[in-house]
């Protein structure tokens, strides 16, 4: 027992000073704890046999399945879609969006697994950062929080509220007939966790300027080229892009795209009507309204324009708003090499927009640059009918995937290379929902393992090729999945030594003759200490009999004793211990500190406020 303190001081102590990264202090501890396990007066102190099936828990098979479903799901675009109808709701400030994306990952958690509901919002956190410029670092702990507490909103929400009520059952044999306890109801502890989801958003919303990390980076903050900045900086365009409204009886309709952009120094970049956007609509069509058009240009020139011809202009993007996102679109510069076939031709000959997925805006010629928009040197020119000659660089807005199927043109030169050249697979979002049906199924209706489950979906995922093993592999968030899967030995070894029950019934002892809230109180620190250095269901499992017991002897309610510690041991917030605090610490560049800082408050917050819940409910 004293060598399992001193590895568990140990390893707090690597955690907390990151002298070595997380994950490596992990696999260190692994390391020691199967050396020690060696010597002759340590035999007991692990399973040297047994020292790896942390790779093959329960939880670590969870972990790896539920990053691949969450990719699966993010490749046809669905993640994309729940980003931009948060935005839509939220907007583009945190103190918005923070609390819608929190309040969902909490209401989510608490039907499956938290680590689950966090890994699949991690690209929806990922892409409202891209597109906001809120760094990721300011969304990921308040989604992570907020989905383990989720997971006390329901029975089914944690592993330790599902043990629950077979833990009551076993504890009822040993009881006489009047003081056994009936089991929780799937929906008896909702009060309590929708209150906990509740102040976990109140607690960033009014607390996340000091506790949170301060600045950092949007996630993919590099993808492309932020257009505008990067078009005035280094061609001289002064542009941006507005969303605009044609009513059915503007003057505009009717009116050829191409002699539109000609006459009035613009460019419609994308149209949107009858329910479908187009950024491939050939510039010779007409317009036809009631439409929206996302426009290209300067604003003096839009508002001019919009007056004229009796148009709305937008405060921001909305419908177009996904098109536009960092992560799906931007500004690609493209070289003509000498055997081009494109030389000579223009590009309303060439139908460019359509045939090739390029919005050309600007071409740069030598020392000169050609555009329909206004530059700081040039008088418009109408680019659309000028010929390309060798060497001309087109400055072009496109979307991601139409610039990775480019790659391959010869008479093409990719010149720009920080984008995501992954291709999304609408086509197979049929198949991405019916596997996650089926997983999400068995999980709530079915007995069958939560790692079983879920590699059923990511399974099906790979067979219907809406991943390749290969992305399925880079899915995987390895380092979170050593940290995990190295750190379950050490926990056993807690409980296996007896070390976990020793520290319970001394604390225990110490606190006999107290009121009986204090009791209450003492379970439940006990709880979340527990938690932090062994599994929840292992913390449960011990603790459980040792509440009901002194909840008997000192005239307490049994039920809510068992409960307290099924709940508080989902207070998991000050290191990153908890699946999904190891989850989001990579993606968010969070250190071990940020954790406790943050952390911290939250670990009292929550436990006042559950057990003062706890005796308003039972």
């Amino acid at each position: 027992m004293g060598v399992v303190c001193a590895l568990l001081g140990f390893t707090v102590f690597l955690f907390v000073s990151e002298i070595v990264r997380i994950d490596l202090a992990a696999i260190l501890v692994l390391v020691l704890l199967g050396i020690l396990s060696y010597l002759p007066a340590l035999s007991n102190l692990a399973n040297v046999n047994e020292l790896f099936n942390g790779f093959a828990s329960n939880a670590v098979i969870s972990i790896i399945a539920v990053m691949i479903v969450g990719a699966g799901l993010d490749k046809t675009g669905i993640m994309n879609k729940v980003a931009a109808t948060i935005m839509k709701r939220g907007g583009s400030t945190e103190a918005r969006i923070q609390p819608i994306v929190a309040g969902t990952v909490g209401v989510i958690s608490s039907f499956m697994q938290n680590v689950g509901a966090a890994a699949l919002f991690l690209p929806v956190i990922s892409r409202i950062s891209t597109r906001s410029g809120i760094p990721i670092n300011r969304l990921a702990m308040p989604m992570g929080f907020c989905a383990i507490l989720g997971g006390t909103m329901t029975m089914v929400g944690s592993s330790p509220l599902i043990l629950l009520n077979d833990l009551l059952q076993t504890a009822n044999s040993t009881l006489p007939e009047h003081q056994k306890m009936e089991p929780f109801g799937l929906f008896s502890v909702t009060p309590i966790g929708a209150v906990l989801v509740l102040t976990g958003i109140l607690y960033f919303l009014l607390l996340g300027r000091w506790v949170l990390p301060g600045g950092g980076a949007t996630s993919d903050g590099s993808v492309g080229h932020g257009m505008s900045s990067y078009l005035k900086r280094v061609y001289g365009l002064k542009a941006e892009v507005y969303e605009v409204e044609v009513p059915e009886d503007s003057p505009l309709v009717g009116q050829i795209l191409a002699d539109v952009n000609l006459d009035n120094h613009l460019y419609i970049i994308s149209t949107f009507y009858r329910g479908k956007t187009s950024m491939v609509q050939v510039l010779t069509a007409e317009i036809a309204a009631p439409c929206r058009l996302a426009i290209i240009g300067r604003k003096m020139v839009i508002d001019a324009f919009a007056e004229k011809h009796g148009l709305k202009v937008l405060p921001q993007l909305d419908v177009f708003a996904e098109d536009f996102a960092p992560t799906n679109a931007g500004i690609a510069e493209i070289v003509i090499p000498p055997e081009s076939d494109l030389i000579g031709k223009s590009p309303r000959e060439l139908v460019l927009r359509k045939n090739y997925g390029l919005s050309l805006l600007a071409i740069h010629r030598g020392e000169e640059t050609l555009s329909h928009v206004e530059t700081d040197d040039h008088t418009p020119t109408a680019i659309g009918l000028v010929e390309f000659q060798v060497g001309d660089m087109l400055v072009s807005h496109t979307r991601w995937d139409n610039l990775t199927r480019l790659k391959d043109d010869r008479n093409l030169v990719i010149m720009t290379s920080d984008f995501p050249q992954e291709e999304l697979r609408p086509h197979k979002v049929g198949w991405a929902m019916l596997f996650f049906a089926i997983s999400l199924s068995m999980i709530l209706f079915t007995d069958v393992r939560l790692s079983l489950c879920l590699l059923t979906g990511a399974v099906g995922m790979l067979l219907s090729r809406v991943l390749s093993i290969d992305e399925a592999y880079q899915a995987v968030g390895w380092n979170t999945v050593f940290l995990l899967a190295c750190l379950i030995p050490l926990g056993q070894a807690v409980q296996n030594t007896g070390t976990a029950e020793w520290i319970a019934q001394n604390i225990l002892i110490l606190l006999d003759g107290w009121p009986l809230w204090s009791l209450q109180a003492g379970i439940a620190v006990l709880a979340t200490a527990f938690s932090l250095v062994m599994s929840n269901v292992g913390a449960t499992v011990l603790l459980v009999p040792l509440a009901v017991s002194i909840a008997i002897a000192a005239g307490g309610n049994p039920a809510v004793f068992a409960l307290t510690v099924a709940i508080s041991t989902s207070n998991s917030f000050i290191i990153p211990t908890h699946q999904v605090n190891a989850l989001i610490m990579g993606p968010a560049g969070y250190k071990v500190k940020d954790f406790i800082k943050s952390g911290g408050i939250m670990t009292i917050i929550f436990m006042l406020v559950s057990l003062l819940m706890l005796n308003l409910v039972f």
